[in-house]
C-alpha cells in the first residue's frame, strides 16, 4: 500500500512543497535584510559578526542539514556520510565553518531526540569550535537556539561550551582598493510561512512529519537543478541588486544559486551566447542538455542585465544524499557538491567558480 501511495503522491507532494512551502513578501524581505545588515555593520557582536578577510582565510558555508531522529522523516539521514566527510576535509584544511541555519530540525523533533541521534555530526562540528573556527547562524527550523531559555544549556551539552548564536555574518575584504561586503544569513526573513509563524511549525510537526515518515518521501529533490530561481530566491536577488559592493549568501530554499543563476538559467545564457557566436556544435550540446531538464510547457526566461552577487548554498539533505555548499578561498568563491556519484567514497566536486573581484562594481 505504501509503495502504491508513493508512486501516486510523490510528484504531487514535491510539487505542492515547491509551490506552497513559502510565502515571500518583497517589502518584508528587503526591510529585514537591510535592517540586519545595518545592525551588524554598526553594532557587531550580538546579532552577527564581522570578519576582516584576507587571501589566507578560508570559509566553507553549509546550511539546511535538518538533522532529525534517523527515522523516515529525517531528510538528513542519507546525506550524513557526505556531510561528515566534508567536515573532516575542511577541518583538516583549516577552513572556517559557517553553519547558515536549519542545522537541526526542531519543528519536527524534540531537542533531546536530535541530540541523541546526531552525536557524530556534533563531534565533527566541535572540531571547528576547538580551533575557534565555527560560526552558527540560526534559521527558522532551529530558531530554538536563538530564543529558548534552555538553548545555552543544550549547546553546552552538545559542544562542551555555550557557543554564541547569530542571525548573520559579514565577510569584509578589500579587492583592488575597494571593500566588498559578503553578507550571510539564513534567508527566512520576510517569508510569511517561516518567519516565526506558529501555524507553519504546528503543521510541519503534527501533520507533515507523520505523513512524510509513512510515505518515506524526501521533497528535497536534486531536480531543483532543473528549475529557474524560486520566487524567494528572486526576491533575495532583488535586494542584492540594489546594493553596491555587497554580495548576499543565503540558504533556506534548498536551491543552489551561484552568481545569481541556477544551473538551468546558466544553460539558457550559454545557449544565447552560442547563438551570437554561431557555435553550432556547442549549441547542439546545450540544447540536448536543456531537453533533459525542461518540460514542454516551460518557457525560456528573459535575461536583462543582472548582477552576479547572489548565492544560495543549497542544502545538506538532498534525497540522493548529496550536499551542496559555498567555499571562499584565495580570492575565489565556489559552488561545491559532495557526492557518491563517481566513487564509493564521498567526493568533492566543484560545480562553479569565479573570482571575488568580479563582484566588485567598476568605478565610473
Amino acid at each position: 500500500m505504501r509503495k502504491l501511495l508513493q508512486r501516486w503522491l510523490s510528484s504531487w507532494v514535491i510539487r505542492m512543497t515547491n509551490k506552497y512551502g513559502s510565502r515571500p513578501n518583497k517589502k518584508r524581505i528587503h526591510d529585514a535584510l537591510s535592517s540586519l545588515f545595518k545592525t551588524i555593520s554598526t553594532k557587531p557582536g550580538k546579532r552577527g559578526l564581522i570578519f576582516n578577510v584576507t587571501a589566507q582565510d578560508k570559509f566553507i558555508i553549509l546550511s539546511d542539514q535538518h538533522k532529525g531522529a534517523r527515522d523516515f522523516a529525517d531528510d538528513f539521514a542519507l546525506a550524513e556520510k557526505n556531510y561528515l566527510a566534508a567536515l573532516k576535509y575542511y577541518n583538516s584544511a583549516d577552513f572556517n565553518y559557517i553553519n547558515l541555519g536549519d542545522s537541526e530540525e526542531l519543528w519536527e523533533n524534540l531537542v533531546e531526540t536530535v541530540i541523541k541521534h546526531n552525536k557524530d555530526t556534533f563531534d565533527c562540528e566541535k572540531a571547528f569550535i576547538i580551533r575557534n573556527a565555527f560560526t552558527k547562524v540560526f534559521g527558522n527550523h532551529d530558531l530554538y537556539w536563538d530564543n529558548d531559555p534552555l538553548s545555552s544549556f543544550n549547546l553546552n551539552r552538545i559542544y562542551g561550551q555555550k557557543i554564541p548564536i547569530y542571525e548573520g555574518v559579514i565577510l569584509k575584504t578589500v579587492i583592488n582598493q575597494q571593500t566588498l561586503n559578503i553578507f550571510l544569513t539564513h534567508g527566512h526573513q520576510g517569508d510569511l510561512q517561516s518567519d516565526g509563524n506558529w501555524f507553519s511549525k504546528w503543521f510541519v510537526s503534527t501533520i507533515w512529519a507523520p505523513f512524510q515518515s509513512y510515505l518515506q518521501i524526501n521533497p528535497n529533490t536534486p531536480a531543483y537543478d532543473d528549475q529557474l530561481k524560486t520566487e524567494h530566491n528572486t526576491l533575495m536577488y532583488s535586494w542584492m541588486e540594489n546594493q553596491k559592493n555587497i554580495a548576499l549568501i543565503t540558504g533556506h530554499t534548498h536551491q543552489p544559486v551561484f552568481a545569481s543563476l541556477t544551473h538551468l538559467e546558466r544553460i539558457y545564457l550559454k545557449i544565447n551566447q552560442a547563438k551570437e557566436e554561431n557555435d553550432r556544435k556547442q549549441l547542439s550540446i546545450l540544447n540536448a542538455e536543456l531537453r533533459k531538464r525542461i518540460k514542454e510547457e516551460d518557457k525560456a526566461p528573459t535575461f536583462g542585465k543582472y548582477k552576479p552577487g547572489y548565492f544560495n548554498s543549497g542544502c545538506c539533505c538532498f534525497s540522493d544524499g548529496d550536499i551542496t555548499g559555498i567555499e571562499i578561498e584565495a580570492g575565489l568563491i565556489r559552488l561545491i557538491k559532495w557526492s557518491f556519484q563517481r566513487r564509493s567514497d564521498p567526493e568533492r566536486i566543484v560545480l562553479e567558480e569565479m573570482s571575488l573581484a568580479e563582484l566588485i562594481e567598476p568605478v565610473i
